[in-house]
């Protein structure tokens, strides 16, 4: 059985995809599609940048979700349907809405704005440069639990991505980041490396977002997917719509629960994961999480016209 998985947020770089775009001109129609419903250019910032245009949030998120949408275009329209090839599926983060759309539980519009509505509220929802996220190396989940339980005072911090034994997220304020780093690493944290992103995501400080995409998701129609999706808070199949606007809607604070998803993925006797999109980031996790789970990425014309001969 094989799996589709989408990445998230920190996947960009300017030109994703334009090689893509250039052997198969036809998905140019997508970035267009997205470009008319966002009222800008993004395909523009997307090949040619500058940077920190793609980098902001309500850029990154829309642009990543496009680049994967036209990669399973182009296996559609050659034959390689979704609910012919893949049993399951799963996104990082705004990843899980690359993932629906690719389901055709959502539509591309719709994705687009949700996302641009998600990465502005994001943004937003805490004062620039007083948050921030740092991926703590050499400790498990319940390792860095057990250092957050200990702190008495009411400042935030908590787990935002359990990425792979080794590899955990933590996001909240500035100052309770910087304490709850010097103790992990009293614990035996190897290393603290400050995430390049504008806020502190997948925590409560997200609260605001939390009801701005409640009002969103709640207001936009959902369709079936194809294929069960995983989501990140549940680490459960579903293909129930209810269940899945639920999900999104508590992932804007909740962690995302990656290493489990990979667990969860053997469990359901999945033997290979496919991810879609820019970058090799979920490939690498799946390495670290199920190493015994045979690993594709395509991101390149050579490595997706090596898959679907594999599989045709």
């Amino acid at each position: 059985m094989l799996s589709i998985v989408f990445p998230g947020q920190g996947s960009q770089f300017v030109g994703m995809g334009k090689d893509i775009l250039d052997s198969y001109p036809e998905v140019k129609i997508f970035y267009d599609e997205v470009d008319d419903t966002l009222n800008q250019k993004l395909s523009n910032i997307i090949f040619n940048g500058p940077e920190e245009e793609l980098i902001l949030t309500e850029n990154a998120q829309p642009a990543i979700m496009v680049v994967g949408i036209a990669i399973i275009k182009i296996l559609s329209k050659r034959g390689f349907d979704v609910n012919n090839l893949f049993n399951f599926s799963a996104g990082h983060s705004l990843g899980e809405y690359t993932s629906l759309a690719a389901l055709d539980s959502l539509s591309l519009s719709d994705t687009a704005k949700l996302l641009k509505i998600r990465g502005k509220s994001m943004q937003s929802s805490f004062p620039k440069d007083e948050g921030y996220m740092a991926a703590i190396l050499g400790l498990k989940k319940d390792e860095v639990e057990e250092v957050l339980s200990e702190r008495k005072n009411e400042s935030i911090c908590q787990i935002a991505n359990d990425n792979a034994p080794g590899q955990v997220v933590i996001s909240g304020e500035i100052h309770c980041i910087e304490e709850v780093i010097d103790l992990l690493k009293e614990k035996g944290a190897k290393k603290a490396v400050k995430l390049p992103v504008s806020a502190p995501f997948h925590c409560d400080l997200m609260k605001k977002a939390k009801e701005v995409m409640s009002e969103e998701i709640n207001n936009t129609l959902f369709d079936e997917p194809l294929v069960p999706i995983i989501q990140n808070v549940s680490v459960q199949p579903t293909n129930d719509t209810e269940v899945i606007k639920k999900n999104l809607i508590d992932q804007v604070t909740g962690t995302v629960r990656w290493r489990e998803t990979m667990l969860k993925f053997v469990e359901l006797n999945v033997s290979c994961v496919v991810e879609i999109g820019a970058g090799t980031v979920l490939t690498n996790l799946t390495k670290r999480n199920s190493p015994d789970l045979k690993r594709i990425s395509l991101n390149s014309k050579e490595n997706i016209e090596a898959f679907m001969k594999e599989y045709e």
